[in-house]
This record gives structure tokens, C-alpha cells and sequence, in this order.
């Protein structure tokens, strides 16, 4: 069969909610991911070395990966930057890389990610109440 596949399958396309999977909610497939990651570092004894320091640290090498890809591109460049294939596949790699160790570090110190995140939502929402236009002269992190 000559099936035509998506170059690009960790790619979402802008129309496509993140939750169009019917027989799966997001937060079964983090599970379902987080214990693969557990399984991986059991099945190769790398326990020991999954310490919250150990794993907060290789999360902040691989961030500094994905940004490395962006560091001197123009905004408008980095806009495009899914647009080319080689680029498109970097910047999943350490995506993935990232989350990876994110949901390994959650896991380690019983930390629900999407409650997690659904809590700090609330809190900007309340700290950062919609006035009626942009407040360009203020962002989130101040």
C-alpha cells in the first residue's frame, strides 16, 4: 500500500485542538508517557541518578538546546523556523527532551504537572485581570 505520510507527525496542525484524540485525554496520554520514562531509566539502573537536582539541571541543559536553536535568528525568522524540515526536527528533539525531563522531575518529587499548571493559570488570571487592551510595558515575569 503507498500510504502518504505527514513529514512532520509532531507537528499540530493551528486548526487542531491538542485534545482531538477521543479515546484519550491529554492527561492519560502524560501518564501513559511518564511511566514509559520511568520504565526507560529502571530497565538501565539510572534511578540512583534521577535525583530533583540531577533532573532540574538536565532539564535546564536541554532548554538551553532549544534556545541555542533560536539564539541568533530575527523574530521573523524564528517564526518560520518549523517551516524547514532540519530545523523543524531540532526543535522537537529538544521539545521532547525538555518535556522528557520535566515529567521525569514531576514524577520523582509527586508534582501532578497539569494541576500544576492549571493552578498557576488561575493565579496570572487574578494577577493579571483583562483591563480592556494590551499592557505592552508589563510582562508576566515582573
Amino acid at each position: 500500500m503507498n500510504e502518504t505520510r505527514d513529514p512532520r507527525p509532531y507537528e499540530r496542525r493551528s486548526d487542531e485542538r491538542c485534545d482531538e484524540r477521543p479515546d484519550e485525554r491529554p492527561d492519560e496520554r502524560l501518564d501513559v508517557l511518564q511511566r514509559r520514562l520511568a520504565q526507560f531509566a529502571a530497565a538501565r539502573g539510572w534511578e540512583p541518578y534521577h535525583t530533583p537536582k540531577n533532573l532540574a539541571v538536565a532539564l535546564s541543559v536541554e532548554a538551553a538546546e532549544l534556545v541555542e536553536i533560536f539564539q541568533w535568528l530575527t523574530p521573523e525568522q524564528s517564526a518560520k523556523v518549523m517551516e524547514k524540515p532540519e530545523s523543524a526536527h531540532r526543535v522537537a528533539d529538544e521539545v521532547a527532551d525538555v518535556l522528557a525531563y520535566l515529567l521525569q522531575f514531576c514524577e520523582v518529587l509527586g508534582v501532578d504537572v497539569l494541576d500544576a499548571l492549571a493552578a498557576k493559570i488561575e493565579r496570572n488570571e487574578l494577577r493579571f485581570p483583562v483591563t480592556g487592551g494590551p499592557t505592552p510595558n508589563r510582562h508576566s515575569s515582573e
